[in-house]
C-alpha cells in the first residue's frame, strides 16, 4: 500500500538527544511524523503502539542492548521483518557493518549531513530517487 510521507510514521531509536532534535526540522519539513526512543525498551513500546511504525532510524549502540541485536528480532517477527530500517553509527567495525547489511539495513555513518540523511529516509520510503553525484553518507562540506 502506497502512503505519501504525510501519512509515513519513523521511528529515530537513539540515546544522543541531539540527534532527534537535528533531524526532526527536516523531516517534519517532507511530511514524516516523527518519534524517538532513547533505549531498546522504549523502542519495544513504541512499536507495539499505534500508528504504526513505518521505518526505523537505529543508532547501533544503545543504554540497555544492541541495536543489531534489536535488529534481528524484528527481522524474526512477520510484522516487522521487511520494515525500513537505516542504521545510524559511528561504529565501523566491518563485522557489525556487514550484518546490519545482510539485515536488509541501509548504512549511514557519523557525523552525517542531516540534508543527506533525510534524503536517505526519503529514498528508503520510495519518496525520493537517488542522486548519483552525491553519495548519502559522505557529509556535506561545512555539516557535522
Amino acid at each position: 500500500m502506497a502512503h505519501s510521507p504525510a501519512s509515513r510514521h519513523l521511528l529515530v531509536v537513539d540515546d544522543e538527544p541531539h540527534i532527534g532534535l537535528v533531524l526532526r526540522p527536516f523531516l517534519e519539513q517532507l511530511g514524516y511524523r516523527v518519534s524517538f526512543a532513547k533505549t531498546l525498551g522504549e523502542a519495544r513500546t513504541a512499536m507495539r503502539a499505534q500508528p504504526p511504525t513505518d521505518g526505523l532510524l537505529l543508532d547501533l549502540h544503545l543504554p540497555d542492548g544492541s541495536g543489531l541485536d534489536f535488529l534481528r528480532d524484528l527481522r524474526k517477527e512477520g510484522g516487522t521483518a521487511r520494515l525500513p530500517v537505516v542504521v545510524l553509527t559511528a561504529d565501523g567495525e566491518d563485522r557489525v557493518l556487514r550484518e546490519a547489511r545482510r539485515l536488509g539495513a541501509a548504512l549511514v555513518t557519523k557525523p552525517f549531513s542531516p540534508t543527506k540523511l533525510t534524503q536517505r529516509i526519503a529514498m528508503m520510503f520510495g519518496d525520493a530517487e537517488a542522486q548519483p553525484d552525491e553519495p548519502s553518507s559522505e557529509p556535506s562540506p561545512g555539516q557535522p
